[in-house]
């Protein structure tokens, strides 16, 4: 199961950072599904799900056998998969104005690196066109995209004083 506060976590990093235009919480397609946040950009929507399975990285990390960590790392890659596939077909919708691809919050670092740390998990990922993010990596990612919409402004008013100078010019 996810834990609820992750989910939380997410969502209020995201609203503390972009306008209220620019996001939504809860975001729901036509098919009725509904992905955690979505963050609207001049190259469409970019889905963000923060729904995670942590039963069997609890498992992998707290097995008492190396059999029994073995078993939990092998459920664990299980779940992750099935999580990107899940992602993938649920929330990366062009037809609908998404991006070519979503990000999946993954809730602890710790985590995130077992998952990054996997070789064909992580190619896996890739040809989904879905890339985990940890909260650290998330914030980054996040950063990013807000300097690219004041970058936008910053064109935009460009664009006014230069017809203004030309303006003045004439």
């Amino acid at each position: 199961e996810q834990d609820p506060v992750s989910g939380i976590i997410a969502r209020d990093l995201i609203s503390q950072i972009f306008p209220k235009k620019s996001f939504h919480l809860q975001y729901m397609f036509k098919s009725g599904q509904k992905v955690d946040a979505a963050i609207r950009t001049d190259a469409g929507i970019l889905p963000i799900d923060s729904k995670f399975p942590m039963d069997n990285f609890q498992k992998l990390v707290s097995g008492e056998t190396k059999d029994e960590r073995e078993a939990g790392k092998k459920e664990f890659i299980k779940d992750v998969r099935r999580h990107i596939d899940d992602i993938a077909k649920k929330y990366i919708l062009p037809e609908e104005g998404t991006m070519d691809f979503a990000l999946m919050y993954v809730p602890s670092e710790p985590v995130y690196y077992e998952i990054v740390n996997v070789v064909d998990l992580s190619d896996y990922a890739r040809q989904k066109r879905v890339y985990p993010v940890s909260p650290t990596t998330l914030y980054a990612h996040l950063q990013m995209i807000l300097l690219s919409f004041e970058g936008k402004k910053i064109e935009s008013r460009a664009r006014e004083i230069f017809s203004l100078l030309r303006s003045i010019k004439k």
